[in-house]
């Protein structure tokens, strides 16, 4: 199963490729035009000079076409800003849902009524996670990968922390025992704080899902808009984006996977039609596979916490 976007010079082109137990694939296709209507001071500011689009208070979106700059080996990267501090992020897997099987993202929209959903960590054949994953302080029953050194982490447990980060296992601490967040992910690291690559050289392409600390404190979501080697990625991430603090990959290929609900006042106030807007983030016109487990992010009721 894998989720395809192909790029063109003005619009990002979607399509899907589906496995149901023996592989075979179908592509299916339209288009969204992404344009910024507007810039903020971000820390993935860089010479690119990229154009942010709100979408709501504390979250913007923009694409970024990297070209000859990554050597023409990048394809176009969609990004979503968004700002602990007003959206708060949530791990869900389908077994403590107490589901029968996994959902599409769409399925998971509807459940859970998030405003940004994209696919967690991998997971093996029966659907059970690769790693660590917390909810509510709790394990959902997955053991630490021993070779994987990113951690999503978000919501504190105590006061003094940020709401959400990466953690680069490598070098920081992580208690399973008494975690310091109620929420929390494992999956490969891909560039760490000193900008260096953190996967191997291969040959191997994939549609990539990619979570970013920034160096101003907010996390990033990239979904790739076509096929690349991790290596690739984290090359021209650290190049060409400086402002990236570190930064690691979720699942990729069939399972990489990004929701962005109509309902946020940007898709509304934007004026464009928002069917264009649901075909490449919001589950609408493909056909997308299931996935066990997603990580949701829902605004915060920021004047109850004053």
């Amino acid at each position: 199963m894998r989720f395809c976007v192909d790029s063109r010079w003005s619009a990002v082109r979607v399509g899907v490729t589906v496995r149901r137990g023996a592989r075979y694939w179908r592509r299916l296709g339209s288009t969204l035009a992404v344009c910024g209507m507007f810039s903020v001071s971000l820390g993935l500011a860089s010479a690119q000079g990229l154009s942010w689009e709100q979408l709501a208070e504390g979250m913007v979106v923009t694409t970024w076409d990297p070209g000859t700059r990554c050597d023409g080996q990048v394809p176009r990267l969609f990004m979503v800003k968004i700002d602990p501090e007003r959206f708060r992020f949530s791990t869900y897997h389908f077994r403590d849902e107490g589901l029968p099987a996994p959902l599409t993202i769409k399925e998971w929209q509807q459940r859970t009524r998030a405003s940004v959903l994209f696919n967690a960590g991998l997971f093996r054949e029966d659907f059970s996670y690769m790693g660590w994953l917390f909810k509510n302080g709790r394990s959902l029953g997955s053991k630490r990968h021993p070779l994987w050194k990113g951690l999503f982490v978000a919501e504190p447990v105590g006061t003094g922390l940020p709401k959400a980060r990466v953690l680069d296992l490598a070098v920081e601490h992580f208690s399973p025992d008494d975690p310091a967040y109620h929420e929390a992910a494992q999956s490969l690291m891909l560039l760490d704080r000193s900008g260096k690559p953190r996967v191997r050289r291969t040959e191997q392409r994939a549609h990539q899902t990619v979570v970013v600390e920034d160096r101003a404190g907010s996390l990033v979501v990239i979904k790739t808009a076509g096929e690349v080697t991790m290596w690739e990625l984290a090359v021209c991430l650290q190049e060409g984006l400086p402002g990236i603090a570190h930064a690691m990959a979720m699942d990729g290929g069939a399972s990489s996977d990004l929701l962005i609900s109509s309902d946020l006042p940007g898709v509304r106030e934007a004026g464009r039609d928002p069917s264009l807007w649901q075909r490449l983030v919001d589950g609408n016109g493909v056909e997308h596979i299931t996935l066990p487990a997603v990580i949701g992010v829902a605004a915060r009721d920021v004047a109850r916490q004053r």
